[in-house]
């Protein structure tokens, strides 16, 4: 497997269109636990930990039935503090209707937060 980020967002929405109350995902990365830190704040899942297996580890995340979908941006395509509304356009279906998660030298962020602070950086995914 070599996108261990898309496998897991891929996961989730298999899982949410089945009206699965929790998911097991695995193999674990930081980016990915990063990311579901972001799909968290913004309110898209609960809780999720991450299970030690003695291997690359698994992350078990509740589900709370919000995402309609998600995915793995492919190519990660640089962006900068002014692209923001070309790339909602191409990824999310309506003005203020979900958020790209975008990797920045202060971490991985939503796209809110990301023009706040005006930095740009790698886009990483999608979700509404």
């Amino acid at each position: 497997m070599t996108d261990t980020l898309a496998n897991g967002l891929t996961t989730i929405i298999n899982n949410e269109m089945r009206n699965k109350s929790e998911c097991v995902i695995s193999p674990a990365s930081k980016l990915l636990g990063r990311v579901l830190r972001v799909l968290q704040l913004s309110g898209y899942i609960g809780e999720f930990e991450f299970v030690d297996d003695g291997r690359s580890g698994k992350f078990k995340v509740q589900l709370l039935g919000r995402v309609n979908k998600c995915g793995a941006v492919r190519p990660r395509f640089p962006i900068s503090s002014n692209e923001f509304e070309m790339w909602e356009k191409r990824f999310l279906p309506s003005r203020n209707i979900g958020s790209l998660v975008v990797s920045t030298s202060q971490g991985v962020l939503s796209h809110q937060e990301a023009k706040k602070k005006k930095i740009g950086g790698r886009l990483l995914a999608f979700v509404y």
